[in-house]
């Protein structure tokens, strides 16, 4: 599985009409309304703004007035066959004046999706744990030895460690007093 690392966009000119892919790095299922007025706000005066996203086992598609099935399921297939998740992608569209048919409206769409993806930046998504420990100042030597690069330090009473881990990481970490463990996906 993956995801993007960075928000990108990406245009597209077919028969005068013009489409716009802005693929969104979203993490939240709540924010994606939110997300989708940012994008009709930027350009206030398209013909249509078309999207798919995948949010783990959450999946939505939408041809938003375009012939059934010629926008939102070729935006939704070219995320699948892409193996993203955690993104939203919206298509907008300018209307050139020259109907494309269903067609080369789905051939238009699903290009400019798989376009914007090879200009992304990807990354892999893999299943690991977000874990909170607290060691003392005198550990924190051990502790870093053992948790390389993906943490967050707060200095406290004792030192206050956010890890995000794999499994076989985890296990290294059973010495320590784990005050909370959570299952969360992370970025490798």
């Amino acid at each position: 599985m993956k995801s993007i690392k960075e928000n990108i966009s990406h245009r597209l000119i077919v028969n005068k009409s013009e489409f716009i892919c802005e693929l969104i790095k979203i993490d939240d299922y709540n924010k994606i309304l939110e997300e989708l007025t940012n994008v009709k706000e930027k350009y206030k005066d398209a013909s249509h703004y078309c999207y798919a996203y995948i949010i783990d086992d959450k999946r939505k598609s939408s041809d938003d007035k375009e012939p059934g099935g010629t926008a939102g399921v070729p935006i939704m297939d070219t995320l699948n066959k892409n193996d993203l998740n955690y993104v939203l992608c919206v298509v907008v569209r300018y209307f050139g004046g020259i109907k494309l048919g269903a067609g080369g409206l789905s051939r238009a769409y699903r290009k400019v999706v798989s376009d914007c993806i090879k200009e992304a930046s990807l990354c892999d998504l893999i299943k690991g744990y977000e874990v909170v420990i607290k060691v003392p100042y005198e550990k924190q030597k051990d502790i870093e030895y053992l948790i390389k690069d993906n943490y967050k330090k707060e200095y406290q009473e004792d030192v206050k460690y956010t890890i995000w881990c794999t499994k076989e990481e985890l296990d290294k970490l059973k010495n320590f007093n784990i005050i909370s463990q959570n299952e969360k996906i992370i970025e490798k």
